[in-house]
């Protein structure tokens, strides 16, 4: 005779939940703020001092030649280096004030610490994917997966019945429209080049010394689609969307320091850059994170803590 199983019954709206343990997610973030701030400032003594090789393709390219970056392109090597002051004066910061205040159970430090968390795992996985092999490298990958099972964690931790009872009184529209175009943004920026590029039988630009593009395989397999997902979701009134937003919305307020700092660095290190190559990519990124900042404060002050 069939039996039939009793649903699992889950805790109703508005009903407070037992929290699972917040050490796990004290002892990763401790352990990134630590080996984030060594691998940083590591980077930033790295100086430039240009060697010129020939690729695999044939091509001459101008490695950096200097410190932890040596193997990588001047280009990448000073960008990688602008990426680490933005991780130490303003990621690391950042991480440690979201975990400070999640210790009340907030459900906006909750949201928030997924953002923080987020810049280790997108930095940390590029550089030990992307980055050309180092000393580093294993520092790189213990943050990367330090920062991944974190995030697992944390989104765990987040209340979706709490935040569900709230979705009446959450913008929507906002949210939704930058995943959106976030995603329809990123698809472009990364893939209309390398479309460009193999139609033209050539490899893509700034390629140089490397064997493929790691940014551009993450951005198109991860961001795209989670932006997109994420905005039809919130659009559908789901809690889903805002916990698989509020990530990527940190990331790309962060966005705009990032790209600051790399040019400024790309520069100092002697790197050519068009005036339109500087002007466009700081306005473009100056006004998604300036839209990134607007939607957070939004989302944040009408959640409840």
């Amino acid at each position: 005779m069939t039996q039939t199983r009793e649903p699992v019954p889950h805790p109703p709206i508005g009903v407070a939940r037992r929290e699972p343990s917040r050490a796990p997610i004290v002892a990763l973030g401790a352990a990134i703020v630590v080996l984030a701030a060594l691998a940083t400032i590591v980077g930033l003594f790295a100086r430039p001092n240009p060697v010129t090789v020939v690729t695999v393709r044939g091509s001459a390219a101008e490695l950096f030649g200097g410190g932890v970056y040596h193997y990588d392109t001047v280009f990448a090597g000073a960008g990688y280096r602008g990426t680490d002051a933005v991780t130490l004066l303003v990621a690391i910061p950042l991480l440690v004030l979201c975990l400070l205040g999640s210790r009340r159970e907030s459900l906006r430090w909750n949201l928030m610490l997924s953002g923080a968390v987020t810049w280790f795992l997108y930095v940390y996985l590029t550089m030990s994917v992307g980055s050309a092999f180092n000393p580093l490298f294993l520092l790189y990958v213990a943050l990367f997966s330090a920062a991944l099972w974190m995030l697992g964690l944390v989104v765990r931790n987040i209340d979706l019945g709490r935040l569900a009872g709230q979705l009446d009184g959450l913008p929507r529209v906002g949210p939704a429209v930058l995943m959106l175009v976030s995603a329809a943004a990123t698809a472009v920026i990364w893939l209309v080049p390398i479309v460009a590029a193999q139609l033209a039988g050539d490899a893509p630009a700034r390629l140089d010394s490397y064997t493929t593009v790691v940014t551009t395989a993450i951005d198109a397999a991860v961001i795209t689609p989670a932006a997109f997902v994420a905005g039809i979701l919130i659009l559908r009134r789901s809690a889903a969307g805002y916990v698989m937003a509020f990530p990527l919305v940190v990331l790309e307020a962060m966005l705009a320091p990032m790209i600051a700092a790399q040019t400024t660095s790309q520069v100092l290190a002697g790197v050519s850059l068009q005036p339109g190559e500087i002007i466009g990519p700081l306005a473009g990124f100056t006004v998604l994170a300036g839209v990134a900042v607007w939607v957070l404060v939004m989302v944040l002050r009408a959640v409840q803590p």
